[in-house]
């Protein structure tokens, strides 16, 4: 639902691959399963997607935080001296990632290695169209109570032209801050998936499979925390 949002929101700056998400409209094939797919499925268009992911990073925070600790830059960026974590930065930041296979872990890589992957006006493009998603993205999300500290998009091609395609803007693909009470100079309290990280690192747990089973309390919270962000960036509850 947070993803239909924010492509409906943006579907001026770029083509999606959205084609229905409501069950009732979907090909007479699928009619069948409607109490299996309802609110869970959408119809698209398939696309190749590019190999990198496109990370725009509003704020100084996780692995961005990591690098610039220990080399003063991000992805290649040279960043200047003396910011906090969580600090906001001047300008946004567009820091790809490699798009690992199923397993295996993204990696950062600078802007030239992306532009190698891609080529350079392909590159230019998706560049130009991130940062103009998380800037909009970020400046109305400010209005409802939430920072957008970072984000990752992902594009595609569909008969030669780029397409947004995946999740846009959740809490899977985002870390959403509250406005009320953040305080750079240490993490921030999240409506993201870090409040499951955080667990996580709690455990005695080497990451590889299989993970811990997660405990209700640990489920429930997660939930709450993705209708939250659900529901002060769009104003409307979100029907369970």
């Amino acid at each position: 639902q947070i993803t239909l949002f924010w492509m409906r929101k943006f579907s001026h700056l770029v083509k999606n691959h959205l084609i229905e998400h409501e069950v009732s409209r979907f090909p007479e094939a699928l009619r069948g399963y409607a109490s299996v797919l309802e609110g869970r499925s959408v119809l698209v268009r398939r696309a190749k997607p590019l190999p990198i992911e496109c990370i725009v990073r509003g704020n100084i925070t996780g692995s961005g935080w990591k690098d610039y600790e220990k080399t003063g830059m991000v992805s290649g960026h040279c960043l200047p001296e003396g910011l906090r974590e969580s600090d906001k930065l001047e300008t946004p930041l567009f820091t790809p990632s490699t798009k690992a296979e199923l397993g295996q872990h993204d990696e950062n890589i600078t802007r030239d290695q992306a532009m190698h992957m891609v080529g350079r006006d392909l590159f230019a493009k998706v560049e130009d169209i991130s940062l103009a998603i998380f800037n909009e993205g970020r400046e109305y999300a400010a209005t409802r109570g939430i920072i957008i500290a970072d984000t990752k998009f992902e594009f595609g091609m569909v008969d030669d032209e780029l397409y947004l395609i995946d999740e846009v803007l959740t809490p899977d693909s985002s870390r959403f801050w509250p406005q009320r009470g953040f305080a750079p100079g240490k993490s921030q309290p999240s409506f993201d998936k870090q409040f499951l990280r955080d667990w996580l690192e709690t455990q005695d747990w080497d990451k590889t499979p299989p993970p811990p089973a997660l405990p209700e309390d640990v489920i429930a919270e997660t939930a709450k925390k993705y209708r939250e962000a659900y529901s002060m960036l769009t104003g409307q509850e979100l029907a369970l």
